[in-house]
């Protein structure tokens, strides 16, 4: 048998599993949830849309339920640490459909809300919360919750939360909880700065790994488009037109450019809208839900935002800007082709941005397929006095036909 009832969930969730559909546990899945059951704290590393949220929600939920204990005033029995909004929603979301008809509470405390209602949610105490770390911390020094019940922790996206700064404010939570405690730890990557984060929360982890680091989904099919960067609108409109009627999703890399993007798709006929830091929580969750029903046919986003989207009909992924850390393509990427369909991955590459290309390359170990274009080869960068490298001379970019060189950051 390959159903959810041979991993040692009680018939109650293996029937609430099946009355939505869910019947065969994915990899991740068969394999960390036996080892959370046990007690065990796991580490793991599987790429995005694989089927994380289950792999510790079911067991979190099942755990808590066995327990039969209410939590005290304040407290919060079970923490779930986010990255984004949009991934805590979803997380949720998703612990709702297993919790349902059960006495468990769960809640859920993002920046962009009221922080006076949050602290209100807390005041009787959670089974499970599902927080940013930015605004648990908040909470935290209002006294509006303590951790010091808290015997189940989840950390998900984790390399995400380190993308985003937050090893510091981590370090803070990982003192407040008690040395007592359970602890699963998913990530789609693993850079350095993980072994310091599983070090300080994890207690003889077993590693899970369901796909190396860096693969992308076998059913995504890349290309990419060698393009001056004041070309890459014309290009985009050209691309979308040709599939109006799928979703596709674009990413960009600032917040200005994503809707200065989207008002151009808009003012060429297209039903786009945005999502990013610039959006209130109201805003970007009536865009998610518009892209989702399909009243909006292109969602342009930035990378914070767009974490946590789990949109099974995105067919189009376009990374209209390329990404300054590479591992960030992958999950980009790992937005469409979801729950075994076919998805199309774009990038569009300009001259200065050839440096991130070959990290991407190099990171999934693979050769993203030429779809127009030739590569770039920017001048080489001159050496400072020291050895340090100074700025690439990348007025007068050249094609070439092999790879060529110079990289840049984001402004």
């Amino acid at each position: 048998m390959t159903d959810f009832g041979t991993l040692g969930l009680t018939e109650r969730l293996v029937k609430r599993l099946a009355d939505v559909g869910l019947t065969d546990p994915t990899p991740i899945q068969k394999r960390a949830i036996p080892l959370a059951l046990e007690g065990r704290d796991v580490m793991g590393l599987a790429q995005t849309g694989t089927g994380k949220t289950a792999a510790f929600g079911l067991p979190l939920v099942q755990l808590m339920l066995k327990a039969g204990r209410k939590p005290t005033p304040r407290t919060v029995r079970g923490l779930i640490l986010a990255p984004t909004r949009e991934l805590a929603k979803q997380i949720s979301d998703n612990l709702a459909v297993f919790i349902d008809r059960s006495h468990l509470r769960v809640g859920m405390v993002v920046g962009g809300q009221s922080i006076n209602a949050q602290v209100n949610r807390l005041e009787r105490g959670l089974d499970i919360l599902v927080a940013t770390p930015g605004r648990l911390m908040d909470l935290i020094e209002r006294r509006a919750v303590s951790l010091d019940e808290t015997t189940f922790l989840v950390l998900d996206e984790a390399d995400q939360m380190l993308d985003l700064g937050f090893i510091h404010t981590l370090r803070k939570i990982s003192k407040m909880l008690p040395d007592t405690r359970q602890t699963l730890l998913f990530s789609a990557t693993m850079p350095k700065q993980m072994s310091e984060i599983a070090a300080a929360f994890l207690n003889d982890p077993v590693r899970v790994e369901v796909s190396p680091p860096g693969k992308v989904a076998d059913k995504v099919t890349q290309s990419v488009h060698f393009v001056p960067q004041g070309d890459k609108a014309t290009l985009l409109k050209t691309l979308l037109d040709a599939h109006r009627d799928e979703l596709a999703l674009v990413f960009s890399r600032t917040k200005h450019g994503a809707e200065r993007l989207k008002d151009q798709l808009e003012k060429a006929g297209f039903a786009a809208g945005s999502i990013h830091g610039n959006k209130s929580q109201g805003q970007r969750d009536r865009a998610l839900k518009a892209f989702r029903d399909g009243q909006l046919r292109v969602l342009v986003a930035t990378d914070v935002a767009a974490r946590g989207i789990d949109i099974p009909d995105v067919r189009h992924v376009y990374n209209f800007d390329l990404p300054n850390v590479a591992e960030n393509y992958v999950h980009r990427i790992g937005r469409t082709a979801r729950a075994g369909a076919d998805g199309r991955a774009v990038a569009f590459c300009a001259a200065a941005e050839m440096g991130e290309l070959r990290s991407i390359q190099k990171v999934m170990g693979l050769t993203i397929p030429v779809a127009s274009g030739a590569p770039w080869e920017v001048e080489p960068e001159k050496k400072k006095s020291g050895g340090g490298r100074g700025k690439p001379q990348g007025n007068r970019p050249r094609r070439r036909r092999g790879g060529g060189g110079g990289s840049r950051r984001a402004a």
